[in-house]
């Protein structure tokens, strides 16, 4: 009666909050923002972590040793798997030294259910072995069975073998069964698996309301709270209902990030969904993210649930990163293409106009001369013959140099109305192929806008303009990317460019890794450089570098960014 209640009451404030809760967008910022301060999250519980191992190394007392190592055993459980392991063994040996049998059989059995979620089946078999469940009591023998249900549980789910995985899937429900026998049913253990229980006989309703049990008993953004949204999850998900399905496990994806949980679930499962949606930069960013932290937890097993997806998601990032890259890359060509045919006319016009201003010149000279003449012609009547032959030749001369005017008048309006016109064009075509641009992209049609802008022809000669224009617009992005560089090398590794406003070939790898192009494939075909000379050139810098050398591409990725804020 009471545990209906309860789900009455949280379904109806499920229902009050449903206008407060953020849409999928929203929660997707949220978790952009949490991943970008990760690295904040992952210090705090760091320094977390070292509290605790310094009172483990001062601490003389046996039994307060046992607390302390089982302690660090379940807070290095989701972020760094030889850790847990250190630390669990360390409380089975400090246990058998103080001849602590159940404590030490305890201890194996949570070491075996550790070994059981990293994939090491056959060392968790082994241990498993070892115990007695005779000298089992309590909270023991209740882990003890849950590792066994574990174990067999990914047993039956890993093999090919349809007999063996019923076998498996028989054992399970069995050691489950023995855990809803020895556990208080408001323990999580006893309510995770009576869910698990129902949601495999696709009791979805009766899970759902374990689940609203569940999470009434932990607190929002804990790593408790983590699991219950991502069985939360699949309960939606079985019920068809994709948006709650998703919502939950945006929630579950957060809490992992805010507790800096490396053994990440619930981001791969959303960037594939994600990635169905069509936003590839966002399931690239969330699955590159999920990698980094799988490498810190340090499991195969995980790498290889990873390992499809990333491969997946990031073919389709690289190729829209090239759809995108070659559209530019056409678009600019063309654009200089044009800009340096409206520079050749500017230059014609130029000289086209010196001429007519020397035309104009000489007619002046010509009029000046003439006006003379009529003086000398009315002062000196005895001369007037002769003047007369004078006046005409020169009326000739003048009529020659108003025919040269009236001819350069003509080539003027000519190349005036000519430059005009090219003008005009020049602006439409632009225009145009703006438009045509627009209109395909709108349409989606970039196969056909790939085909039209496609061109080989100015590729060498325009090469080093791109350079010159990349470094040009990459050093006014970022004006002090030079020293900053340098600030992250030892002294005799810094780098100078040779001239102002460019950037040495190893520089602009390493802007290009700052702009987010890490692919070395990819940094190899934008240099026109073999991808082995990528590698040396990165491999060389980072040998060089102050500190860590594995952080040092990382640490060049925050040039120009603002500090991150401090967490309290």
């Amino acid at each position: 009666m009471r545990f209906t209640l309860l789900s009455l009451v949280l379904s109806a404030w499920c229902m009050a909050s449903w206008a407060q809760r953020p849409d999928l967008k929203q929660l997707y910022q949220q978790i952009d923002e949490a991943i970008e301060q990760s690295p904040n999250y992952v210090a705090a519980y760091e320094e977390r972590l070292a509290g605790v191992t310094a009172n483990l190394n001062r601490c003389t007392d046996p039994s307060q040793q046992l607390v302390l190592s089982r302690q660090l055993f379940e807070l290095y459980q989701g972020f760094n798997n030889d850790s847990a392991l250190h630390y669990i063994q360390l409380f089975i040996e400090t246990a058998q030294q103080q001849g602590l049998r159940m404590e030490a059989d305890h201890g194996r059995a949570l070491l075996a259910r550790q070994c059981s979620a990293v994939g090491l089946y056959t060392e968790s078999l082994g241990i498993l072995n070892r115990i007695s469940s005779d000298s089992l009591r309590g909270d023991a023998l209740r882990d003890y069975y849950l590792a066994c249900m574990h174990v067999c549980g990914e047993l039956a789910y890993n093999t090919t073998l349809p007999a063996t995985r019923s076998d498996y899937y028989r054992m399970r429900g069995l050691f489950r069964d023995s855990v809803l026998m020895v556990s208080d049913p408001q323990t999580e253990a006893y309510l995770m698996c009576q869910e698990q229980q129902l949601l495999g006989q696709n009791k979805l309703e009766e899970a759902l309301q374990v689940n609203d049990h569940r999470l009434a008993l932990v607190e929002p953004d804990t790593r408790d709270y983590a699991i219950v949204s991502f069985y939360r999850n699949l309960i939606f998900s079985n019920m068809g209902n994709a948006d709650e399905a998703a919502y939950w496990l945006c929630q579950s994806a957060l809490a992992d990030i805010k507790n800096a949980v490396m053994d990440q679930a619930a981001l791969i499962e959303l960037a594939n969904r994600v990635n169905a949606d069509g936003d590839v930069k966002r399931s690239y960013r969330f699955i590159r993210f999920t990698w980094d932290c799988n490498n810190r937890f340090n499991t195969r097993m995980r790498s290889w649930q990873i390992a499809p997806i990333l491969n997946v998601i990031e073919n389709n990032y690289q190729n829209e990163l090239q759809r995108s890259t070659r559209i530019l890359i056409g678009t600019m060509v063309a654009i200089s293409v044009l800009a340096l045919l409206l520079l050749l006319l500017l230059i014609f016009l130029h000289r086209r106009n010196k001429l007519l201003n020397a035309a104009r010149q000489q007619v002046h000279q010509t009029n000046e001369q003439l006006r003379q003449s009529n003086t000398q012609l009315a002062q000196q009547a005895n001369e007037l013959s002769a003047l007369n032959t004078q006046q005409k030749a020169l009326n000739a001369q003048l009529k020659a140099l108003n025919t040269q005017l009236s001819e350069a008048n003509q080539v003027k309006e000519e190349y005036i109305g000519r430059f005009m016109s090219l003008c005009s064009q020049y602006i439409d075509k632009l225009d145009n192929y703006r438009k045509m641009v627009n209109k395909k992209m709108k349409n989606k049609e970039l196969d056909e806008l790939f085909r039209i802008s496609k061109s080989t022809e100015l590729k060498e000669k325009e090469l080093e303009e791109l350079f010159e224009n990349f470094d040009s617009v990459f050093l006014h992005l970022f004006p002090t990317f030079v020293t900053d560089f340098n600030n992250l090398l030892q002294p005799e590794f810094h780098v100078q460019p040779k001239e102002d406003n460019r950037l040495s070939t190893d520089l602009r790898i390493f802007a290009l890794i700052r702009l987010g192009i890490e692919d070395s494939s990819k940094i190899a075909e934008f240099l026109h450089y073999s991808v082995n000379t990528i590698y040396n050139y990165r491999a060389r810098t980072k040998n060089g570098a102050l500190g860590d050398r594995s952080r040092f591409e990382e640490q060049l990725k925050h040039i120009g960014l603002p500090e991150p804020a401090k967490v309290d």
